[in-house]
């Protein structure tokens, strides 16, 4: 009895079996880690692996609160937003584990302090994603038309492609009655939170590693808002 079998899908192998050819089965599975942490990949869970696609989210950066004086102002700016890299990994390049890392959202800043630096996010020592720096709180309670700028975009990291997150949007006080917070920076996989024009805390952006927004105050305490944590992702092709 004899059979014939497409050469692009399948192969006889040293021990005369027939089996699949690596990689010829195209997308198998996908893994999404969104929750802040490290993790592991084994290379052994999947022995099919031929190779894989990573995608990494930096985290976003924290807002600052506000307390201005009664009757007077004071505006934040907004957070940055992550960075975003990804990469194509052959599966023999790849340890017997590779540690996955997930970075943590910015912490959301008090009435009196700034917002806190997104984690970075990484696989392995493949692939790299920064995270977002935080809002700062170096405006003082007043009346009279002043601005104050965002958080810078962290720079690209590290990967087969690789890109910095979004600055965090600039404040403005007109007076001591009217102003509008800083929108958060954006991320490839998430957005920044949105800007504040009467007083409340800083918002929180959406997806992972957006920016947070930041707060206003009019005269009472507010805090600012934590950035949004950042995401890895993991095609893997057999």
């Amino acid at each position: 009895m004899r059979a014939c079998a497409d050469g692009a899908y399948f192969e006889i192998n040293d021990n005369g079996e027939l089996t699949m050819v690596p990689g010829s089965l195209g997308l198998r599975n996908i893994l999404y880690f969104t929750a802040p942490g490290t993790f592991s990949f084994k290379k052994a869970s999947y022995p099919w692996l031929a190779r894989v696609r990573v995608r990494v989210q930096g985290a976003g950066g924290g807002a600052a609160g506000a307390n201005a004086a009664t009757d007077q102002c004071i505006v934040r700016p907004g957070g940055a937003g992550g960075g975003y890299s990804e990469s194509l990994i052959e599966a023999a390049d790849l340890g017997a584990s590779e540690t996955i890392v997930v970075g943590a959202g910015g912490t959301a800043g008090t009435a009196t302090t700034a917002g806190g630096t997104g984690g970075s996010s990484s696989f392995g020592g493949f692939v790299l994603a920064n995270g977002g720096d935080g809002g700062h709180a170096l405006q003082t309670s007043g009346t009279s038309l002043d601005v104050s700028s965002g958080a810078n975009g962290p720079l690209a990291g590290t990967g087969g492609w690789k890109q910095g997150g979004g600055p965090g949007g600039a404040a403005i006080r007109l007076n001591g009655t009217n102003g509008m917070s800083g929108v958060g920076g954006e991320s490839v996989m998430g957005h920044g939170g949105q800007a504040r024009a009467f007083e409340t805390d800083g918002a929180s952006g959406r997806g992972a590693g957006g920016g947070a927004g930041g707060a206003l105050s009019y005269g009472g305490a507010v805090d600012g808002a934590a950035g949004m944590p950042g995401a890895v992702i993991i095609e893997l092709y057999g």
